[in-house]
């Protein structure tokens, strides 16, 4: 086997765009001054974290015919991540977000993914299903399942898969459905593929109408997961398997921008998944790899080695 033709530890399809956030904090976009670039989108930021653990990370997905496309493929390459299945579009620009920073707990934040984003236009063309097949780990999010044809496109990824870890994650974003109704049915298809499924209490509420974390987590179970992981922000977190039920507390840190901080819980999940480590030992190193990204500004370049999450472990919660 080539290099490029080894199994993935971790193979993520979705959201990929740039990410343009402030250099300054507690303003509004109209009177910031200066930005940063990096490379962005939920999927993707996951497939980053899983590389910087020394994970074989791939990312199925599209960008635009423009500089901020090749920005993205250059920077996928040199974070460690295959950009082998990232597609180039040619009708639609690659999208950008901002965000603004007001610290421990605003971080309002702006998508321009019109008129259509790229990543929701993978298609056939755009998939190595022996690639999905081998993967230790696939990981989606939601975001995917809202429009045609990445929806069908999903559907067809998750129907191939037969082993391994097929993780969830809920992530619902309001503005990229055009109702809860439609984000449940949607969910609820792709539910029956997961083996794992990972969200916080509003996207299981979405997904499976509770918000209460035990409720939300055995309510997942009985969609057909075989782990249940129920965000719970200060609170912790929360997870169910049909024997097994783990809570660990929060890690706290000095918040600077908090959206990067669920990315960075998924690639350490899949990082302590791969592993082999017990539930709450895998939870608590996802938590606080949460809360460093959290503690700093951007995300994917944020992300951290495990080395440094061992570290803060050492030290104690």
């Amino acid at each position: 086997m080539t290099e490029h033709t080894l199994p993935r530890d971790v193979l993520a399809i979705g959201r990929l765009g740039v990410d343009i956030y402030p250099l300054q904090d507690g303003v509004g976009l109209e009177d910031v001054e200066t930005f940063g670039k990096y490379l962005g989108g939920s999927a993707a930021n996951v497939s980053v974290a899983a590389a910087r653990y020394g994970r074989r990370s791939a990312l199925v997905s599209r960008v635009g015919d423009d500089p901020f496309g090749r920005y993205l493929l250059r920077e996928l390459e040199r974070l460690g991540v295959d950009p082998a299945y990232v597609g180039v579009d040619p009708l639609h620009p690659t999208p950008v977000t901002f965000c603004e920073i007001f610290p421990p707990d605003d971080f309002p934040i702006y998508f321009y993914r019109e008129p259509k984003a790229p990543d929701l236009n993978i298609d056939a063309s755009d998939l190595d299903l022996d690639a999905v097949r081998a993967a230790r780990i696939l990981w989606f999010t939601a975001t995917g399942l809202t429009q045609e044809p990445s929806r069908s496109t999903h559907l067809d990824v998750l129907a191939a898969r037969t082993d391994g870890h097929t993780i969830f994650d809920l992530d619902y974003r309001p503005m990229f459905w055009s109702s809860v109704a439609e984000a449940r049915e949607q969910v609820g298809r792709a539910l029956a593929h997961a083996t794992i499924a990972v969200g916080n209490r509003e996207e299981c509420e979405v997904a499976v109408g509770e918000t209460e974390p035990l409720r939300a987590a055995d309510a997942l179970l009985d969609r057909g997961v075989e782990l249940a992981i129920v965000k719970q922000g200060p609170k912790g977190v929360l997870a169910k398997t049909r024997s097994e039920t783990v809570e660990v507390p929060p890690h706290w840190v000095d918040v600077v921008n908090g959206l990067g901080a669920g990315d960075a819980f998924g690639g350490a999940l899949c990082h302590g998944l791969l592993a082999g480590w017990d539930l709450e030992r895998t939870l608590r190193f996802a938590n606080v790899a949460g809360a460093v990204v959290a503690s700093r500004r951007e995300c994917s370049t944020a992300m951290p080695s495990e080395g440094d999450v061992l570290a803060l472990l050492e030290k104690g919660d």
